[in-house]
């Protein structure tokens, strides 16, 4: 099995390396000979392996194009620790809510990356996905609190129009103003195919049949591995531990905390189909329960019928019968667009914009040839629910890849200046507490060249 890949805590850690990915070429990485303890920062400490990891990751995301040194690397992670320890003595608050939200964004990114759930935990080296979440928690709170430490040495940071246009001009004089990607901003119509009442009764009724069973004697585990439709049922059986501020779905959780041990529910629905479950045991906070997921069947019939109800309102929209705007109002079936004109909000800022550089390769591939005002066909979808739909989507903004312009860029260049200034607060900041927090370098390292004042030589003798 392949090593547990330690270097996912830089995901999105290090400013100077934000573009980090852990593409598929590291999935069968070798294990790493941890060989000793690099630096200690407080009460953090940095692993020789870290290091090697960390360089061997740059290299291979940027494709050889980037490089740091050893000594580059260690200083970048010393300077995380630091702000790691400091956010603890600052008494920065990190909610389990918080971590569980990274968590679940990390989850999806892998998955998107890979194809499926199970892809990642096997590719990664982890057990089940408890495992994977367990590792990604500890790795995003320590992420959440270098972010809210920096958040608080830099909250009263600003800049002017003037400090605005004088980073410009600078970048400008000097050759070395920015290409800005292109950007899309999309919007939808979706239409759900949903079951018919006669098909969801059928489900119901099998349910209520093999919760019969079940009260009768029957294995519950033997009935999930024959019924389930959860692909995790395999590997578990349909068990889950679950607390509150797990990341299961609201009618899970909910069901969950409502049974008496033993109990076995009513069938109950939620966007993944429609569930019985039986509470086995309480442990604290957690209760440990199973499941059966069974999902109404769709006839070929009813995607057609729908796919050619919307196919009839593209047309209508095409003609000038109706906008898109009120289309989206009368027609469209998804929740998170619906209200908004349809628009797509990128999963991975929350806003409207997508580069199309960083865009799933699926989705680019509709879209990449659209002008303005311009639709897709009408297409097949499912949501990471199952749920079947039909949808096209309209090109509401492009944006072309350009050299930056004061003019027509200047909320971004204004948030580059920005991110620049807190930049130089947060390395004042650095050097600052440098001088009053515990710092030992190994002699292994002693000799690298930092830009801060790391070495005290109280510490590395």
């Amino acid at each position: 099995m392949p090593h547990k890949i330690t270097i996912l805590k830089y995901i999105k850690f290090l400013p100077v390396i934000a573009f980090l990915f852990i593409g598929p070429q590291t999935l069968h990485a070798q294990k790493v000979k941890i060989d000793g303890v690099a630096v200690v920062i407080g009460k953090n400490i940095v692993l020789d392996s870290d290091i090697s990891k960390f360089q061997e990751e740059v290299k291979r995301s940027s494709e050889g194009k980037v490089t740091f040194t050893d000594c580059e690397m260690l200083e970048e992670l010393m300077q995380q620790k630091l702000l790691s320890h400091h956010a603890v003595i600052d008494s920065v608050t990190v909610t389990d809510a918080e971590v569980n939200a990274k968590v679940e964004r990390s989850i999806q990114y892998f998955t998107q990356q890979l194809g499926s759930l199970d892809k990642v935990i096997k590719s990664y080296g982890f057990n089940d996905l408890d495992d994977l979440k367990g590792e990604l928690y500890s790795v995003q709170k320590e992420n959440i609190l270098i972010e809210k430490e920096q958040l608080k040495i830099t909250e009263k940071v600003d800049v002017t129009p003037e400090e605005v246009r004088l980073y410009y001009n600078g970048l400008k004089d000097a050759g070395e103003l920015p290409e800005f990607t292109a950007e899309v901003e999309l919007a939808q119509i979706v239409l759900k195919a949903e079951p018919s009442k006669e098909e969801v009764d059928r489900v119901i009724a099998t349910l209520n049949e093999i919760k019969k069973e079940i009260e009768d004697g029957a294995s519950f585990k033997m009935k999930a591995v024959i019924n389930s439709q959860d692909p995790g049922v395999v590997q578990n059986g349909g068990k889950y531990p679950i607390t509150k501020e797990s990341n299961f779905i609201k009618e899970f959780k909910e069901m969950a905390f409502s049974l008496e041990v033993g109990e076995i529910s009513e069938p109950f629905k939620s966007n993944f189909g429609y569930h019985i479950m039986q509470l086995h045991e309480i442990k604290g906070n957690t209760r440990v329960a199973s499941h059966i997921l069974m999902k109404p069947s769709i006839p070929d019939s009813k995607l057609k019928e729908t796919q050619r109800k919307l196919e009839e309102i593209k047309q209508d929209i095409k003609d000038g019968k109706i906008t898109f705007e009120d289309a989206v109002k009368k027609y469209s079936e998804d929740k998170a667009s619906k209200n908004n004109g349809g628009l797509i909000l990128n999963p991975y800022t929350g806003e409207s914009k997508f580069d199309l550089t960083r865009m799933d390769p699926a989705f680019y591939a509709r879209v990449n040839d659209l002008k303005t005002g311009e639709m897709t066909d009408v297409f097949y979808d499912e949501s990471s629910t199952g749920e079947k739909m039909y949808k096209f989507i309209l090109m509401r903004e492009r944006t072309d890849t350009h050299t930056a312009d004061i003019v027509e860029d200047y909320v971004k260049i204004q948030d580059l200046a920005l991110k620049k200034k807190k930049e130089e607060i947060i390395e004042k900041w650095s050097k600052d507490k440098i001088k009053d927090t515990y710092i030992k370098i190994s002699k292994d390292h002693a000799s690298c060249k930092f830009k801060k004042n790391w070495k005290k030589e109280i510490n590395n003798k």
